[in-house]
C-alpha cells in the first residue's frame, strides 16, 4: 500500500471506531445520506460551530423536514428561525437555494453542478458531493486545513498555502468513501489535532505526520497576521407605544438583509451612522451594546423615544414587547432590544 493510501486507510478505521455522533450525520455503515440534511448542515456550518449549529439544525428539520417544505416556506420566516446564527446572506441563499433544487426535483449529484446553486462554493459542493452522493471530492474545512498543514509540514503562511493544502488533501482522498473520509478528517482536526493543543499521543497518523515529526506541529498551519478590525459608531432607535415596538425590515441586500430590526442611523461597515433619528421629537440615552462582525466592531447606541409624532414613521410594523423573541431580530438588536427593557 502507497504511503498516501496507508493515510487513507488508518483514518477511516479509526473514523469507524470514533466518529462523532452530530444530528445531521449519518454514522459509518448506517446507510445513505439525506442530501438535503447535508446540504442544510454544511451551509450552517460555515463559519459556525457545531454548538452553535445543533439547536438551529434540529429547529430547522423539525419545521422544515425537506427540500420542498423549506422551498414553499416564506423568506420573513426563514430568515427569523435563521436569527442569532450570524452571516444573514446564508440563509437568503438557503432559500433560493431550496426553490432551485426544488424546482429541478432534487439535488444534483456532481460537484461541478452542486456549485452553480446558489450559495453553494467549493467547499460546500465538494462536501455535499462526498458525503451525501460518494462521489469523490476533496473537502477542506478549517480542520481539515490544520490537519493536512501538519501531516506535511507545509509552513508557508495562509492563505497563500492554500493551494499546497489542497494538492495534498487531494493526494490522500481515496476513491472510495470519500465522505466518511472528509468527515474523519474533520473530526481528527475538531477532537484530536486541535488548534493550540495536539494530542498526538492519540492520532492515528502521528507516525506519517512530518509536522510531529519536526517537533512543533502546534505552530502549523502558519497564519499571516491579523489586521486591526475598525471601530464603528451607530445609533438604533426604540420607539415604543401601547406595549410595542416598532421594527423595520432592512433591506434585501447589504449587512444583515431582509431582517426585521430596530430602525438605525446608516451605520455600515463602511462609515459611522449620521445619527439622525427616524422622528421628531424627544429623545433620551439608552445605553450601549457592542457587537463585532467579521471585518468591523461596532459600538451601537440606543436611542429610547419619548415624544408622541408616530404619524412621521415610514414603513415598518408594531410589534408586541412581550413576543419581540418571536420576531426574529438578528443578535446584534436583539441586544438593543434587550437593553431598552432592562
Amino acid at each position: 500500500m502507497s504511503a498516501t493510501g496507508s493515510i487513507a486507510s488508518k483514518l477511516l478505521d479509526w473514523y469507524d471506531r470514533n466518529a462523532r455522533r452530530l444530528p445531521w450525520r449519518v454514522p459509518p455503515g448506517g446507510g445513505e445520506a439525506d442530501p438535503y440534511r447535508v446540504w442544510l448542515s454544511e451551509v450552517m456550518l460555515q463559519q459556525t460551530t457545531t454548538a452553535a449549529v445543533a439547536p438551529y439544525f434540529a429547529a430547522f428539520t423539525e419545521r422544515w423536514p425537506t427540500i420542498e417544505a423549506l422551498a414553499a416556506a416564506p423568506e420573513e420566516d426563514v430568515m427569523a428561525a435563521w436569527a442569532g446564527l450570524g452571516y444573514y446572506s446564508r440563509a437568503r441563499n438557503l432559500v433560493k437555494c431550496a426553490r432551485q433544487v426544488a424546482g429541478m426535483g432534487g439535488f444534483p449529484k456532481n460537484e461541478a453542478e452542486l456549485r452553480k446553486l446558489p450559495g453553494l462554493g467549493d467547499y460546500t459542493a465538494a462536501a455535499v458531493a462526498a458525503i451525501a452522493f460518494g462521489q469523490r471530492a476533496v473537502v477542506v474545512d478549517a480542520n481539515v486545513e490544520r490537519v493536512v498543514a501538519r501531516l506535511f509540514a507545509i509552513d508557508e503562511p495562509l492563505p497563500g498555502a492554500r493551494k499546497a493544502i489542497r494538492d495534498k488533501a487531494d493526494a490522500i482522498t481515496p476513491d472510495k468513501r470519500a465522505g466518511d473520509f472528509a468527515q474523519a478528517m474533520m473530526d481528527l482536526g475538531a477532537t484530536t489535532c486541535s488548534v493550540r493543543d495536539p494530542q498526538c499521543l492519540l492520532c492515528p497518523l502521528s507516525a506519517e505526520c512530518e509536522g510531529r515529526a519536526k517537533g512543533d506541529p502546534a505552530r502549523l498551519p502558519v497564519k499571516a497576521g491579523k489586521k486591526a478590525k475598525p471601530l464603528r459608531q451607530g445609533t438604533a432607535f426604540w420607539i415604543e407605544r401601547d406595549a410595542k415596538v416598532w421594527l423595520v425590515r432592512r433591506p434585501g441586500k447589504g449587512m444583515l438583509g431582509g431582517m426585521r430590526a430596530l430602525p438605525d442611523d446608516g451605520w455600515a461597515a463602511s462609515g459611522d451612522g449620521s445619527g439622525d433619528a427616524p422622528i421628531g421629537g424627544g429623545w433620551r440615552a439608552g445605553g450601549v451594546v457592542r457587537h463585532g462582525f467579521s471585518h468591523f466592531d461596532l459600538e451601537l447606541g440606543l436611542a429610547i423615544y419619548a415624544g408622541e409624532r408616530f404619524a412621521e414613521l415610514g414603513e415598518g410594523e408594531w410589534w408586541p414587547i412581550a413576543d419581540i423573541e418571536e420576531a426574529g431580530l438578528p443578535t446584534l438588536f436583539a441586544k438593543a432590544a434587550r437593553l431598552a427593557q432592562a
